[in-house]
């Protein structure tokens, strides 16, 4: 994928927006318990991109780490000050071609899920980076996932 590539979302109600612009990071879906609060759903897709390449207007209220609309409650991104967490289905283009290079917390997915194809599968949180190319997940600390 280009860097020049520049992708648009938005909350439900479009009082939020944002832009991500390059390649993400990286790409996954997750299974934990947090994840599947937070959304309703069974899992959640993200990608994840440098924290420079990311922008919004509007005004967003935080749970934890997680921003949201005011108005109509819609999941925007968790930012820090290294990453964009951005939830693909927030993205204005559908399909996308983001494809999740792994699953996190498999042993609470779904019994009629199944694994996806050709992503690296754990059990858990990804293991920390070793070195600065890939940095450690600690905006996924997911302390509470399987209480």
């Amino acid at each position: 994928m280009s860097d020049t590539v520049r992708r648009t979302g938005s909350c439900l109600c479009g009082g939020v927006q944002f832009s991500v612009s390059g390649a993400p990071l990286r790409t996954g879906l997750c299974h934990c318990k947090d994840c599947r609060k937070a959304g309703g759903s069974v899992y959640s897709a993200f990608a994840i991109w440098p924290r420079e390449a990311f922008e919004t207007t509007g005004f967003v209220r935080s749970y934890g780490r997680r921003s949201f609309c005011p108005t109509c409650g819609g999941r925007v991104a968790w930012v820090d000050g290294n990453e964009a967490e951005v939830m693909i289905g927030s993205l204005d283009i559908a399909p996308t071609d983001l494809v999740p290079e792994y699953e996190l917390w498999t042993r609470r997915r779904e019994t009629w899920l199944h694994a996806l194809p050709g992503a690296e599968q754990f059990q858990h949180d990804r293991p920390a980076a070793n070195n600065a190319e890939v940095p450690a997940p600690r905006w996924l600390s997911h302390a509470n996932a399987d209480a």
